[in-house]
C-alpha cells in the first residue's frame, strides 16, 4: 500500500475514477484538483479577472499559473505522500515540483494530452520523474529524448453512475470544431436525425457568451451535460459519434461509449488496438459511411444490439481505470 496524493485539474470528475481504481487496489488515495472553481461566483470572478483579461491582451495567465501553483504545493506538504500522481500539471511552475522533492515522494507525471498541446518543454521535463501518454507518437519522442515513459491507454469507470437519456437520434457529446460540425450537418442533410450536446453547440444565450463566440451550425442540440448524464445520452441514443480532433491518442469518449453500451460510430480504423470494427465500434472514414452505419443502427437492431453488447464485454474485461491503475502502480514500484 502507498499514500498516493493526485494532483489534477477537475475536468469532468475524472479524478473520482483515478482514486476509486487506487483505492480498489488497497492504497490511501485523495485528490487535489488546482483549477476546481466550486461556486458560481468563484467561476464568474475566473471570468472576469483571468479569461477576458487574456483574450483582450492585457495580462497574460502568469497570475492564475501561481494561484494553481501555489495551492497545489502547500497541498503536497499537507499531505507528506508515498506517491505524487499528477495529471498535465503543465501550469505547475518550481515551487510545486520542489514541494514533491521536499516530502521526499515518489512523482509520476500522466500528461493526458499530446504533448505539442501543452506547455511542458525538455527542460522542465527532466525533474519529474516517470512520464505516461495515451499517444503512442510521444512516448516514441519522449523515449528517444532519453525521457522514461510509458504509454497509458484512456479507461472507463464501470463504478460511475450514469443518468438514463433516451434519444432517437445519432448524438454527439463534446466541443464543436469544424470536422465535427460538418459531419453532424452532413448526417442531418442526409435526413438523420442528431442531436449535439455541449457549450459549443447550444444556442442558449448564455452559453454563446460563456463561449466569446456568437455562431451555432443549425443543429439541434443541448446545453452542457454532466458526465453522468453524457453517458446516459450515448447509451439511450440510436448511436453514438466519436470523432477526434488532431489527436493521435484516443480520447476518454472511445471506451466510454463502448463501456456504457453504446453504438459508437467512430473514425479511427487503427481502434483495432484496442477493440474490433464491425462487432465492437462501427468504423468510418468517410461522411458518405457514418451516414450508411447511421442509417443501419436505426432499423438493424440486432447488428446494433450486438455492437452494444460486445463492446461493453471488451471493455469491463480489459479497459476500466482499474486495468489502468495496476499498470500505473508498477511505474513507482
Amino acid at each position: 500500500m502507498a499514500r498516493v496524493l493526485l494532483v489534477t485539474p477537475a475536468f469532468h470528475g475524472y479524478w473520482r475514477s483515478v482514486i476509486g481504481a487506487l483505492r480498489r487496489l488497497g492504497h490511501e488515495a485523495t485528490a487535489f484538483r488546482y483549477d476546481e472553481l466550486a461556486t458560481g461566483t468563484a467561476k464568474l470572478h475566473h471570468k472576469l479577472r483571468y479569461e477576458l483579461p487574456t483574450r483582450v491582451g492585457l495580462q497574460g495567465s502568469s497570475a492564475l499559473t501561481a494561484s494553481h501553483t501555489t495551492a497545489a504545493a502547500a497541498a503536497v506538504r499537507e499531505a507528506r505522500p508515498d506517491v505524487v500522481l499528477t495529471i498535465k500539471g503543465d501550469t505547475l511552475t518550481e515551487e510545486y515540483w520542489d514541494a514533491i522533492d521536499t516530502v521526499g515522494a515518489r512523482s509520476l507525471l500522466w500528461l493526458y494530452d499530446e504533448y505539442r498541446r501543452t506547455r511542458w518543454t525538455d527542460e522542465r521535463l527532466r525533474r519529474v520523474g516517470p512520464i505516461a501518454s495515451y499517444s503512442h507518437l510521444d512516448v516514441a519522442a519522449l523515449a528517444d529524448r532519453g525521457f522514461t515513459t510509458h504509454f497509458l491507454a484512456n479507461a472507463y469507470d464501470p463504478a460511475a453512475a450514469l443518468i438514463p437519456h433516451p434519444v432517437p437520434a445519432v448524438t454527439f457529446v463534446g466541443a464543436r470544431y469544424a470536422n465535427r460540425e460538418e459531419l453532424l450537418t452532413q448526417l442531418a442533410a442526409a435526413g438523420v436525425p442528431v442531436r449535439a450536446y455541449g457549450r459549443d453547440w447550444s444556442h442558449h444565450p448564455i452559453d454563446r457568451l460563456r463561449t466569446w463566440q456568437w455562431h451555432r451550425p443549425a443543429l439541434a442540440a443541448g446545453r452542457d451535460v454532466p458526465l453522468a448524464e453524457a453517458w446516459g445520452i450515448m447509451a439511450g441514443s440510436t448511436a453514438t459519434v466519436n470523432m477526434h480532433h488532431d489527436q493521435d491518442g484516443f480520447t476518454m469518449r472511445t471506451f466510454e461509449a463502448c463501456g456504457v453500451g453504446a453504438v459508437q460510430l467512430l473514425d479511427r480504423p487503427d481502434v483495432t488496438e484496442f477493440y474490433e470494427p464491425g462487432r465492437e465500434v462501427a468504423v468510418f472514414t468517410s461522411p458518405e459511411e457514418a451516414i450508411e452505419l447511421s442509417q443501419r443502427a436505426a432499423v438493424d437492431t440486432a447488428w446494433a444490439s450486438g455492437l452494444r453488447e460486445q463492446a461493453r464485454r471488451r471493455t469491463l474485461a480489459e479497459h476500466t481505470f482499474d486495468h489502468r491503475m495496476r499498470e500505473v502502480e508498477q511505474w513507482w514500484a
